[in-house]
């Protein structure tokens, strides 16, 4: 039986990355999906490429864009059986480099976002059901550039263990999944110009046991499990899929 047959799901950052490949996995396991972007092009494209999936603009820095989002999933599903809270942001800067309006874009997107989804979301979703967050390996990096990127995914983290163990009595897991560095456009949203892309992906994937980066297909597959019922029994957990760069 197809994991996500009569389920539905829904997927913040779900036109580009990590959220289309899990979007598309989830679609070929039988799941109705409701997606969001915040790119015209990638919202299209999107469209075209999973057409019996809702894809909807909607913004996760926005604080009105949580409410927007449940009246969205209201309409069209009802209720939900699962969430993945996708939509995120980063650049790499230094102490010197960091101001407030930099600060408040992390924060807004990584960490407000999810927390105020999920409580617009909180009624409508099933019970036994399942939110995942995304994560970061730069959370437990001890680089400069990463200040303000890493504690935010620190703080997803730990969003998650208090998530779970809100939603426990009604059996709903939180987990989060871990991507290292994986081949998308995260950097480019992000300010990082190609030639510095370049180099800094040769030496993270020099430094990865397993001797290449990630794909997104790669951190889907996991995503999914935590999304399904094979994760029943799994909540307030971390799973990283970076080919052992963390261990």
């Amino acid at each position: 039986m197809k994991r996500f047959e009569n389920k539905r799901v829904v997927i913040t950052g779900g036109t580009s990355g990590i959220g289309l490949a899990t979007a598309k996995r989830i679609a070929e396991e039988g799941g109705a999906l409701l997606l969001t972007g915040n790119s015209p092009e990638h919202i299209e494209a999107t469209r075209r490429a999973l057409p019996e999936a809702k894809v909807i603009a909607n913004d996760a820095a926005d604080p009105m864009g949580a409410p927007a989002l449940a009246e969205a999933v209201k309409a069209h599903f009802g209720t939900i059986h699962a969430a993945f809270l996708n939509a995120g942001f980063g650049s790499f800067a230094t102490l010197d480099d960091v101001d407030a309006e930099d600060f408040d874009r992390h924060y807004d997107l990584n960490v407000r976002g999810p927390i105020l989804q999920t409580k617009h979301l909180d009624p409508l979703i099933e019970a036994d059901g399942a939110i995942v967050l995304t994560g970061s390996g730069t959370a437990a990096s001890p680089r400069e550039d990463v200040l303000v990127y890493g504690s935010t995914k620190a703080a997803v983290r730990q969003i998650a263990r208090s998530l779970a163990t809100r939603f426990a009595p009604r059996k709903i897991r939180v987990n989060v999944v871990t991507p290292g560095l994986t081949e998308t456009h995260f950097h480019d949203r992000g300010g990082m110009e190609a030639a510095a892309q370049k180099t800094y992906k040769a030496n993270v994937a020099k430094a990865v046991p397993l001797g290449r980066l990630g794909q997104p297909e790669d951190v889907a597959a996991v995503a999914c499990f935590l999304l399904s019922a094979d994760a029943a029994y799994v909540t307030g957990a971390e799973y990283k899929v970076d080919g052992g760069l963390t261990m």
